[in-house]
C-alpha cells in the first residue's frame, strides 16, 4: 500500500516473466529496444535476417538482466516463413506477451517515381508481417491476460516527410491498421505506435545519401536542414526511442491504447 492508499498488483518498471518478440532487432531502434526490454527483466526473442548480428545481440542481452533470450532468423517479406517462425516461437518459447513490429523502411524518392511493384515488398515486410504475427500471438495474449503490441513507424503518419513518398504511404497504412485493431482487441491487450523523428541510425544515413545523390547537397547541408526543424538541435539517440517503447510495454501502461507517440525532439508542429 502506498501513501495514497492504492494497491499495486505489479511492479511498474519490471517485465519479469514476460516474453517479448522484437522484429528488426539486428540494429538501430530494434536492437536498442531488445536490450532495454532485457534490462527490465523480460525474456526476449529477437528476429531479423542477419544471424551473426543476432547472435551478438543475444550474447549482450544475457548480461543485462535476469531473462532468458533467443533468436530467430526470418525474412519478414516471406509470408510462409513468418507464419512458421511464429508457430515455432510459440512452441519452443511459450506465449508472446509483447510484440514489437519493426522493419527497415523503403528507399527514399518522390512518390510519382514509384511503380506499383515498388509497393509490394515494403507492404509485405511491414503491414502483412505485422498482421500475421498479431493473428498468431493475440490468442495467447488473451489467455495470459496481458498483451502489448507496438509498431515502430514514423512521424510521417502525422506530417508526411518530403521525398519519401512510399514510406509515408506505408507508415500511414500501419497507423490506420493499428488504430482499427485498438477497437477490436481484448481489454487486456494494448496496441500503440511509436513515431521516431530524425534518429541516429543507419536508416537515416541511407536517406541522407539518397538526398545527396538526388540534389547534390553535401552531408552537412542535409544534416543542417534536418536539425533546423528540431527544437532540441540534435538527432535522437535510439535508446531514447527504445525507452518510450519499453514504457508502452509495461503493465503500468495499460491505460494507453491506440495512440501514436512521437519521439522526435519536437519536430512535429501539430498538437
Amino acid at each position: 500500500m502506498d501513501i495514497l492508499g492504492h494497491d499495486f498488483p505489479y511492479s511498474p518498471t519490471s517485465l519479469a516473466g514476460k516474453h517479448a518478440f522484437v522484429c528488426g532487432a539486428s540494429k538501430g531502434i530494434g536492437a536498442a529496444t531488445a536490450q532495454l526490454l532485457a534490462k527490465c527483466g523480460a525474456d526476449v526473442t529477437v528476429a531479423a535476417r542477419d544471424e551473426q548480428t543476432l547472435e551478438s545481440l543475444v550474447h549482450s542481452m544475457a548480461e543485462l538482466g535476469t531473462g532468458h533470450h533467443g533468436m530467430v532468423v526470418v525474412d519478414l517479406e516471406n509470408e510462409e516463413e513468418v507464419r512458421a517462425t511464429a508457430n515455432s516461437v510459440l512452441e519452443s518459447r511459450g506465449p508472446v506477451h509483447i510484440l514489437i513490429n519493426n522493419a527497415g523502411g523503403p528507399p527514399g524518392g518522390p512518390l510519382l517515381g514509384n511503380s506499383i511493384d515498388d509497393f509490394d515488398a515494403p507492404f509485405r515486410r511491414h503491414l502483412h508481417a505485422s498482421h500475421l504475427l498479431v493473428q498468431a500471438f493475440v490468442p495467447h495474449m488473451e489467455k495470459e491476460g496481458f498483451g502489448r503490441i507496438i509498431q515502430i513507424i514514423s512521424t510521417s503518419v502525422k506530417e508526411p516527410i518530403p521525398n519519401i513518398g512510399l514510406s509515408n504511404t506505408l507508415r500511414g497504412a500501419m497507423a490506420s491498421w493499428a488504430k482499427s485493431l485498438s477497437n477490436e482487441l481484448a481489454a487486456c491487450i494494448t496496441i500503440n505506435n511509436v513515431l521516431p523523428g530524425f534518429t541516429d541510425t543507419t536508416r537515416l544515413q541511407s536517406l541522407s545519401n539518397s538526398i545527396q545523390e538526388r540534389t547534390g547537397k553535401s552531408a552537412d547541408d542535409v544534416m543542417e536542414g534536418w536539425l533546423s526543424q528540431v527544437p532540441i538541435k540534435r538527432l535522437i539517440d535510439p535508446f531514447e526511442t527504445a525507452s518510450a517503447i519499453v514504457f508502452l510495454s509495461l503493465p503500468a501502461s495499460g491505460g494507453i491504447r491506440g495512440v501514436s507517440l512521437a519521439v522526435d525532439g519536437g519536430r512535429l508542429r501539430s498538437i
